[in-house]
């Protein structure tokens, strides 16, 4: 079975990232045809700045290769070293009504929240589908913030396919509804754009004051809580021990829940949590050719799988001729 799927560049990839996408992407690599890549063209959406962008690609990329994924065993490349996807996404806007397009909630919530309007983040589910489509997927792991637009992504493949013949697998979303929604440090869902996160490789002091932001309420410490509202706790299942996890269940029912203890003892969690990959993600950075190398090479076994798909593409619309 063919999984895709890709990340963001636009900013510090954060433990949302990690448990929503990046883990469940690196545990399929033994037994799928694993496609995972740098989305840094969708990241122009909202990042105008040559040296973040750049920088940020180079810093997903080392975050992935330091958590375990391994380009022996999957397709790794930057979205922008396969040019094919965006023939294809000029292809697929020909075909794309506009009542789909302005069905799409991210847009209006993009924009509410202060990025700029503009025809490439109109058009991001597009890019997004040829992205897909491209490598013939088969599955791919989604939030439920991008179950949409993977519907837009199958309602142009088999439109394409109506119109011009079979061409393209039409996509099944997964979806892993224990980890869909991490929550950030307001109880929101984490994301960039709440600007609410847990970098994945914080340390130190930024870490601890990260942590100690997070959101609680006012209840006593003796006085019973519920831990399914507090997202502190939903955050701290997420990485402690399952006894630990337990044991600190029953302080919240109970009556005993030092929200303040819990926050320090989440920050020594995730400092020996992340320990190994930090150190691996610096080795990385620091040979950033080598890195640059694991890419390229990524693209190249990308690239020959896109260019048969646009092939495809091009006699079934009639630009061979």
């Amino acid at each position: 079975m063919k999984v895709l799927s890709g990340i963001q560049p636009s900013g510090q990839l954060h433990i949302g990232n990690y448990f929503g996408m990046m883990k469940p992407m690196i545990s399929l690599m033994e037994n799928s045809d694993l496609y995972v890549f740098i989305v840094d063209l969708h990241a122009m959406t909202s990042v105008h700045d040559r040296e973040k962008l750049r920088r940020g690609t180079l810093e997903a990329a080392a975050d992935f290769l330091a958590l375990g994924l391994d380009p022996q065993k999957c397709t790794f490349w930057v979205q922008s070293d396969v040019p094919e996807v965006c023939e294809l996404t000029w292809v697929l806007s020909t075909l794309a009504p506009m009542g789909l397009l302005e069905r799409c909630h991210s847009y209006k919530d993009k924009v509410a929240k202060g990025i700029a309007a503009s025809h490439g983040l109109f058009s991001y589910p597009v890019l997004m589908a040829a992205d897909i489509l491209l490598y013939q997927a088969d599955k791919v792991p989604v939030g439920k913030d991008q179950k949409q637009h993977l519907e837009v992504a199958r309602d142009l493949a088999q439109k394409f396919n109506t119109e011009f013949g079979e061409t393209f697998v039409v996509p099944e979303p997964a979806i892993a509804e224990e980890t869909a929604v991490v929550p950030g440090l307001d109880g929101q869902k984490m994301s960039k754009s709440y600007n609410n996160t847990i970098p994945i490789f914080l340390e130190g002091k930024q870490l601890k004051k990260r942590v100690m932001a997070i959101e609680t309420d006012t209840t006593p410490v003796d006085d019973p809580k519920d831990p399914v509202k507090c997202n502190l706790f939903n955050m701290f299942k997420l990485f402690a021990p399952p006894q630990r996890v337990a044991e600190v269940h029953d302080l919240y029912v109970n009556g005993g829940a030092a929200y303040g203890y819990i926050k320090l003892e989440l920050v020594d969690i995730l400092n020996d949590f992340f320990a190994e990959a930090r150190r691996r993600k610096s080795e990385y950075l620091d040979d950033s050719e080598m890195l640059r190398k694991i890419l390229t090479d990524g693209a190249v076994k990308a690239r020959e799988k896109a260019v048969v798909t646009l092939d495809l593409v091009r006699d079934r619309v009639g630009l061979k001729y």
